[in-house]
């Protein structure tokens, strides 16, 4: 595997090794002492699987401590355009994004780190979103941020994508009172 440093403390792209012959591919998707060498231990306590249609965008979601979560994420198949926001207060890129295409296709994975908030936009018809937490879910740490804030100002490349009402009611940036 390799593990390329983002301008994002503790934010990696990591590109697995794939063996690819006339039968399909082989990967490690992931490999704890190999993941050590980089990011911190974790130990995950949930995995999530999502389909989604074409020009669907979910997010953007955080979970608060104590419920806080690191995530590994990847595609399983189609692509998304994929959005990391940096809410840790005294991070040298607090309230910027790095956004990344993640596809079958590149087997291109992201791990983030606690104090980001998360989004993605499905780039191709029945993509399926497969990501690991650290944490459980936990209703009442949950926060969403609007996806179309105008401090954010993040380019989609969409303008009318497929929203869930909780995303479409998302909170303004400004009024973020980041707990990280």
């Amino acid at each position: 595997m390799q593990f390329s440093k983002t301008s994002f403390e503790g934010l990696w792209v990591i590109q697995p090794k794939a063996f690819e012959d006339e039968r399909g591919y082989f990967y490690e998707s992931y490999n704890q002492v190999s993941f050590n060498e980089y990011c911190p231990p974790v130990t995950f306590l949930q995995d999530n699987h999502s389909q989604s249609k074409i020009n669907v965008l979910r997010g953007l979601h955080l979970q608060n401590p104590p419920f806080a979560q690191i995530k590994l994420i990847r595609v399983v198949k189609g692509a998304v355009l994929d959005v990391a926001i940096d809410l840790r207060k005294k991070s040298n890129s607090f309230g910027k994004y790095f956004k990344i295409e993640l596809s079958e296709k590149n087997k291109t994975m992201l791990w983030i780190p606690e104090g980001f908030a998360h989004g993605f936009l499905t780039l191709q018809e029945h993509t399926e979103f497969l990501y690991k937490c650290s944490n459980i879910y936990h209703k009442a740490s949950e926060l969403c941020i609007r996806w179309n804030d105008p401090d954010l100002n993040i380019d989609w490349g969409i303008k009318n994508p497929l929203v869930s009402e909780k995303d479409s009611k998302g909170i303004a940036f400004k009024d973020l009172v980041s707990l990280f």
